[in-house]
């Protein structure tokens, strides 16, 4: 009889599972990726394995609220080079990027948000990806017209620079797809796209399903999927019609998960719980 060795078991497990996560790579057109503040690593590269190990096809990273030498913390040139070393050692793409600095810079009105997202736009390309989140959220959710025209004005002069980049603004926010497209339409840029996240989306009394099917995959950049506070299939959210909305489409890129740890679980076994879910709605949907 042949003895294996526990080390040659371990690495046979992982590459097992690497093999796992690069044949449905190839295979689907809808990847799915996790938000690195939801594994609770936000702006902290320790995100991108813990990404790999639980088995996702990309992680969102953070560029950072806390403001170090007046820059976010992504702008440090030895923090990108270690996300892209950790992004090759584990074979795990980094899918987009979050201007979290939103949250305490607001688009919508602070003069001081163009620059952090313009400075986002740089740490985007460095990191060799393509997607930017711009969150509109709290105090500074967009609600009113005047506060529509001027995020798209603000964008139409912050555009170009993602043009050039080969870089997308995604807007992620609480009012409707028309409303976004509206926002779009003002900016004048096919750089500016809606992130749809369908947990925001159904908290504020719109139709998911039927918005991503009105938006289409051509003005819808990437995904955020969540039921919050519920585990996903638990709560209100039909995501076999999602899946089957964003497979008609003809979308193909990332939907992350954004869902919350509950209290009584750690974020390893609650990662695996809603991974495991939506991987087999997806199988169902295809």
């Amino acid at each position: 009889m042949v003895r294996i060795g526990r080390r040659t078991l371990l690495r046979s497990f992982a590459a097992a599972s690497l093999s796992g996560r690069l044949v449905r790579s190839a295979d689907r057109k809808l990847l799915i990726g996790v938000t690195d503040w939801n594994l609770k690593l936000a702006a902290k590269p320790e995100a991108v394995p813990l990404a790999a190990q639980l088995g996702f096809d990309g992680v969102q990273v953070s560029c950072g609220r806390r403001l170090v030498d007046n820059k976010m913390p992504l702008d440090d040139p030895e923090m990108i080079a270690r996300y892209l070393r950790l992004s090759k050692e584990h074979k795990i793409p980094i899918d987009g990027t979050c201007v979290d600095r939103l949250h305490d810079n607001g688009l919508k009105s602070d003069p001081l948000a163009a620059r952090w997202v313009t400075d986002s736009i740089r740490l985007t390309k460095a990191l060799n990806t393509k997607v930017i989140l711009l969150p509109f959220f709290g105090k500074w959710a967009i609600e009113q017209p005047d506060e529509m025209n001027h995020v798209g004005d603000a964008l139409r002069e912050i555009a170009p620079e993602a043009e050039k980049a080969g870089v997308i603004l995604g807007l992620e926010d609480t009012i409707s797809a028309e409303n976004n497209v509206r926002i779009m339409d003002r900016a004048h840029s096919q750089n500016v796209l809606v992130y749809y996240d369908v947990g925001n989306s159904t908290k504020a009394g719109f139709d998911v399903v039927k918005e991503i099917r009105w938006l289409g995959k051509d003005r819808i950049c990437q995904f955020h999927l969540k039921d919050n506070p519920h585990y996903m299939g638990e709560g209100s959210i039909p995501f076999d019609q999602v899946a089957r909305a964003i497979r008609d489409i003809g979308f193909s890129g990332f939907a992350n998960l954004e869902t919350d740890v509950h209290p009584d679980a750690t974020v390893e076994s609650d990662m695996r719980r809603n991974l495991g879910f939506i991987r087999k709605v997806l199988d169902r949907s295809e």
